[in-house]
């Protein structure tokens, strides 16, 4: 069966898979196979695989001996995973155990199922967790070679941002000063900082900044970044013109802290806004507000404008990256 598969030599084979599990990219259904000196190694969404390796479409055999939950349940089911956690979305108490017991008799390798309570929630953006089966709601989760404790029912943390926060990632230079004003664990300054950029990250969870901490150390950057627990809005003023590059990662309520961002950047600075708005306007109306806070101060061009998912019915979650030069 032909499937996208990251091709590699044979020797450089082991490294490659590993970078690839770090960042969940590996397809378990499918054999990695050698062929004429090289390393096919089957992968899930092409379009997240790191630029430097190269995705080709080959024929590979599936794996017999991995049992999947649809093998066991005798039908797909949706669900995402986030560590050794498996996280499910159904309203149906008894649907959710059925869902549950075939994930454990699956071969995933999984210590925990959990099924949201309710909607994400409060100032620190969290959600209730029925625990379906397993001890608790903290997990470690690898990605694109950086490694993050946390625990879903303390912290906000998506899964889904992966690709996007590794685009980001990708555009941040050493020696760079990087501001994240709502950092939670740490998925943008981890990775900012192991590419060797300064960074601060700030908070209002307690809890989160906790574990950005702790994800600091187990990642070996702790001295590249700065963990505050406050609002943003008062910890501006003691960084006024510090930052090279500012992550607004607060889709819906992110424009109220626009005035905070431009008291934040540098003389050139990179603004990545994230919202959430119409599919008839997605842009605009992050674009107007960047441009109001700015005011005369500083010279707006908007560098890339992407849609990172559908978020509802008619709404996307998109980012903005805008340049500030003053």
């Amino acid at each position: 069966m032909d499937v996208p598969c990251v091709r590699v030599p044979r020797e450089e084979g082991e490294t490659t898979r590993r970078e690839l599990a770090d960042a969940d990219l590996i397809a378990d259904e499918f054999e990695i196979t050698v062929a004429e000196g090289w390393l096919y190694i089957p992968v899930t969404d092409p379009g997240a695989v790191p630029g430097h390796l190269e995705v080709v479409s080959y024929e590979v055999p599936e794996r017999e001996t991995l049992t999947t939950p649809a093998d066991v349940l005798g039908e797909e089911l949706s669900y995402e995973r986030l560590g050794d956690v498996v996280l499910l979305d159904e309203d149906a108490d008894e649907r959710a155990l059925e869902l549950a017991e075939a994930i454990l008799e699956s071969d995933l390798p999984v210590e925990a199922v959990l099924n949201k309570a309710s909607k994400i929630k409060g100032e620190t953006r969290v959600r209730d967790w029925e625990v379906l089966a397993g001890d608790g709601t903290e997990t470690v989760h690898r990605e694109y070679g950086c490694e993050f404790l946390l625990d879903l029912a303390e912290v906000y943390f998506s899964p889904r941002l992966a690709t996007e926060r590794h685009r980001v990632a990708e555009q941040v230079e050493a020696d760079e000063r990087a501001f994240d004003m709502f950092a939670g664990v740490g998925p943008f300054v981890i990775p900012f900082a192991n590419r060797g950029a300064e960074c601060v990250g700030v908070d209002v969870n307690e809890r989160a900044i906790a574990y950005l901490e702790e994800n600091a150390r187990r990642n070996g950057v702790t001295d590249r970044i700065t963990a505050i627990c406050d609002d943003v809005r008062a910890v501006a003023p003691d960084y006024e013109g510090w930052a090279d590059r500012i992550v607004m990662n607060l889709p819906h309520s992110a424009d109220a802290f626009l005035e905070s961002a431009v008291t934040v950047a540098g003389d050139d600075c990179v603004l990545h806004y994230y919202d959430i708005q119409h599919e008839d306007d997605p842009y605009g109306p992050g674009e107007r507000a960047i441009r109001e806070a700015a005011g005369s101060a500083y010279e707006v061009s908007v560098e890339t404008r992407r849609t990172v998912r559908s978020y509802a019915p008619h709404e996307l979650n998109v980012c903005l990256d805008v340049r500030l030069e003053r």
